[in-house]
């Protein structure tokens, strides 16, 4: 059973100035292009359909809210690395992410990596971003069924060396459902840890 029955889409921001009130708790979740970010998204809140998924690489182009309840969010990144829109529009998401950046809801951050390609330098520079020392940071390595058990455990242990401590991180597969219990409950104590109204 779901933790998020309420999940729903909220909008769709091309500008700071769209975005929601800065209040309550946010989650984003972010990876390169075609990493499985939308997929994740989808099996974490047991809703399919909820993010939109392509195998084309960049089709996510601005960043899109999803509410998890009162004042509770989820916020979907543009994908980075390649893709396929055009460059001015390309140029025009660095601003707009760096406007989601010193949001106080912003309270952590689920980075999707392909567990098949490891940790890039180009996560590094998102978790750099998102600031280990202020955020929660959680990396799922994503379509961990294309790997044997070993491999497995091998990719998950070459990301916990490169992570350096910076970010916590599971093996995940959204088709085969492995680690979405584990996102799942990773996801609603960020929440419940972040909203004042939670507290006992």
């Amino acid at each position: 059973m779901s933790g998020f029955p309420e999940a729903s889409f909220m909008l769709s921001a091309a500008a700071g100035a769209q975005f929601p009130a800065d209040r309550g708790v946010e989650v984003a979740f972010a990876g390169r292009s075609n990493a499985g970010k939308s997929s994740a998204i989808n099996a974490i809140t047991a809703r399919h359909g909820l993010a939109r998924t392509s195998k084309t690489p960049g089709r996510t182009r601005l960043l899109n809210f999803f509410s998890l309840g009162p004042d509770r969010r989820i916020v979907d990144l543009p994908g980075y690395g390649f893709a396929t829109g055009p460059r001015e529009e390309r140029a025009q998401w660095a601003p707009l992410i760096d406007a989601l950046r010193p949001r106080e809801s912003l309270k952590g951050l689920f980075l999707v990596v392909d567990c098949r390609r490891g940790i890039a330098a180009s996560d590094l520079e998102l978790i750099d971003w998102a600031d280990p020392s202020r955020r929660k940071i959680h990396v799922l390595l994503s379509k961990a069924d294309k790997l044997t058990r070993a491999e497995g455990l091998k990719a998950e242990a070459a990301a916990v060396a490169a992570l350096g401590g910076r970010a916590s991180v599971q093996l995940f597969s959204a088709l085969r459902r492995i680690g979405i219990e584990d996102a799942q409950e990773r996801l609603q104590g960020w929440i419940e840890a972040g909203d004042p109204r939670a507290v006992k």
